[in-house]
């Protein structure tokens, strides 16, 4: 994939979601950008890998789930960067595919996957993410779209969402009045999730236990902070308040 061609096509955004996986995004904070796109916020997605590892449909369906599952969350723009489902590391190539991406965008906030969970990929995609997000600071670190050198970004804040293990949140986001749109966000990727027609072997989130598990959860992040439905995200770092929260 030439993502420096696609580099230049990018304009800049307030907040970068990044997922390994199609629909790790979805999952994790699809709430949280929805609420954002209704407040008028800009946001894209960048999908680390295409989920070629995964059991159930194809790398080529998955793309189009993807793009549609973007088309509901009101987003635009979303990109693929066909790193390797499975070998996420911290490789040069890895960490530049990153920092392209970054600086393409130049969001002033970033969202990863969850720093540790059941899945190996999403820690090792969390650690990808933050060491990029510092790199793409760094001047003599050069990488171009399109022929041209970009410009050096960091952004202002990294969090990383919650995913399917427990972590204590840093904060807590009411997506009460986006919920069940999420849940059409996360559906778009038929291939991946319950459908009692499909004929492919079930996995861990194929089940019916598994959707009902992810309300649970929704549910659980709301009781933190008295709302119906929640998406809790773990900080990289304190959390700067003017005075004191709720003040």
């Amino acid at each position: 994939m030439d993502n420096a061609a696609a580099f230049r096509r990018l304009t800049s955004v307030e907040v970068l979601a990044i997922g390994v996986h199609p629909d790790d995004v979805e999952l994790g904070c699809g709430g949280t950008l929805l609420k954002l796109r209704a407040a008028g916020r800009s946001v894209a997605i960048v999908d680390l890998t295409r989920g070629e590892l995964g059991t159930r449909g194809t790398p080529e369906l998955r793309l189009q789930e993807a793009a549609e599952a973007a088309r509901i969350l009101g987003i635009e723009q979303r990109l693929n960067l066909g790193l390797r489902d499975g070998f996420i590391g911290e490789s040069e190539a890895e960490v530049r595919a990153v920092i392209g991406a970054l600086r393409a965008f130049r969001p002033r906030v970033v969202l990863a996957n969850a720093l540790e969970d059941r899945h190996p990929d999403h820690g090792q995609a969390a650690a990808l993410v933050r060491r990029a997000c510092f790199l793409s600071g760094l001047r003599r670190i050069e990488t171009a779209a399109g022929g041209e050198v970009q410009a050096p970004w960091r952004p202002d804040h990294l969090y990383c969402y919650i995913q399917d293990r427990w972590l204590q949140p840093s904060f807590v986001v009411d997506i009460s009045s986006h919920f069940e749109r999420k849940l059409d966000a996360v559906r778009a990727f038929r291939s991946q999730f319950y459908d009692p027609q499909s004929q492919e072997p079930e996995t861990y989130i194929s089940s019916l236990a598994f959707g009902e598990y992810h309300r649970a959860r929704a549910r659980e992040m709301g009781h933190f902070i008295g709302a119906a439905y929640g998406e809790g995200f773990v900080a990289g770092g304190p959390l700067v308040s003017e005075l004191l929260p709720g003040l």
